[in-house]
């Protein structure tokens, strides 16, 4: 039997398989099985079971990872598919229209124009109120904590404007006064 898989395998070293299997563990999911389908069909002709003997991998990932690549098509598992909760902003996209004006309204720019940032007036408990206010059902929006989750998100930071400062008058004395010439010793 190992007369056989000599002729169908291209021997590897083991540091070789050492790295393979490294590589493999840093993966997950349908990343794992391509490179596991890909490196069986280099060096192990396609054969999910002599993968699994040289390099220790689980064959039905590695004929799932073959079938992927033959077909075209990516599996998703059960818990990928079905589970999982979706964003606020997926399953409300009227109301988060509305938010987005509001925040764009109360939006305003860094006042020393150095960065792209925006920052807004408008908190978590504020927003919600003025949604309230628009009509849109209280089963619709999210809880304070999570629209403040949504905003941030969405690149609004949620931090008073600082007003620009005016400049301090200059200290620097000037010739017209006559108090200066009395101090330089002109007559």
């Amino acid at each position: 039997m190992s007369s056989t898989t000599a002729l169908t395998m291209i021997p590897l070293s083991a540091s070789q398989i050492e790295d393979l299997t490294l590589a493999s563990s840093k993966m997950s999911g349908a990343d794992r099985r391509s490179f596991q389908a890909t490196m069986t069909l280099k060096y192990c002709r396609g054969n999910a079971r002599q993968a699994e003997r040289v390099l220790g991998w689980n064959r039905d990932t590695v004929e799932l990872g073959l079938q992927e690549q033959r077909t075209g098509i990516t599996c998703l598992g059960a818990q990928a598919a079905c589970c999982g909760n979706g964003r606020w902003e997926e399953k409300y996209p009227v109301v988060a229209e509305a938010l987005w004006a509001l925040a764009e309204s109360h939006c305003q720019q860094d006042p020393t124009f150095r960065g792209t940032l925006s920052y807004t007036r408008l908190t978590a408990a504020e927003a919600l109120q003025q949604l309230r206010a628009q009509g849109f059902p209280e089963d619709a929006l999210p809880s304070p904590s999570t629209m403040a989750e949504v905003l941030n998100r969405n690149g609004y930071r949620l931090r008073p404007v600082v007003k620009a400062k005016p400049q301090k008058n200059s200290r620097k004395r000037t010739p017209s006064l006559p108090t200066w010439r009395q101090r330089m010793g002109n007559p």
